[in-house]
């Protein structure tokens, strides 16, 4: 119970034995690149999942879709554009880039890339389900993994970490607002939403919980 408890109460990226002590930091130690990787590694790979089973796209390709078909723009510029909006909040947020920052886009892409022609894509909505789930579970530990090197967030993971200091509010509840956020701007845009989209708005926040407590549980603080 108080593990479940901590799940949706966590506010803080834990420090733990891999920690960098900074994120700009250009000569990490081994085992915090490791686990840098690892973690961006799983995040990727969930996104894969999540794809694979078919069932709807993440509410920010929801966004993307949705200021694609106002602009004209293409889904990948639109996506672009909306990271570095993202970054531009990063400035009253005082959040600091960093290494993670840079590997966040390429890792994540890498592994989609090669993990999602191996993937299962059911026909069953049932399995469909099943699989979108898994999926964000696994991108949840794995964001727990990556953040905790403290090397830099993405863009949206800056954004989500830089609001919960201002609002001293939990983790899993400020990533839900920013995901149904997200959603709600892409769908009134004319982006398409799925049963995968929405199981992604209310369950990443959570995962994302799972993969932060689960590092602070079975990692000693330096």
């Amino acid at each position: 119970m108080r593990f479940l408890n901590r799940i949706f109460t966590i506010k803080n990226v834990p420090s733990v034995n891999w920690s960098s002590e900074f994120p700009l930091n250009t000569r990490p130690r081994f085992i915090t690149l490791l686990m840098l990787v690892i973690g961006l590694f799983l995040f990727g790979l969930g996104e894969a999942i999540i794809i694979g089973s078919g069932s709807g796209v993440s509410p920010w390709t929801v966004l993307a879709q949705g200021i694609s078909s106002k602009s004209g723009l293409s889904i990948g510029m639109a996506t672009f554009l909306i990271s570095v909006s993202i970054l531009v909040f990063w400035i009253p947020l005082k959040q600091v880039p960093g290494i993670g920052t840079i590997l966040n886009a390429i890792i994540i892409a890498s592994a989609i890339d090669l993990t999602l022609p191996y993937l299962p894509h059911p026909d069953s909505l049932v399995l469909k389900i099943l699989q979108a789930c898994f999926g964000i579970l696994i991108v949840g530990i794995g964001s727990g993994i990556y953040l905790s090197s403290n090397l830099g967030p993405g863009p949206r993971d800056g954004l989500m970490v830089g609001l919960q200091k201002k609002t001293d509010t939990s983790i899993a509840t400020i990533r839900t607002i920013i995901e149904l956020s997200a959603v709600l701007m892409g769908w009134m845009l004319g982006g398409l939403v799925g049963i995968g989209t929405i199981l992604f708005v209310f369950g990443i926040g959570p995962c994302v919980g799972i993969g932060l407590t689960l590092v602070e549980k079975f990692s000693k603080r330096p």
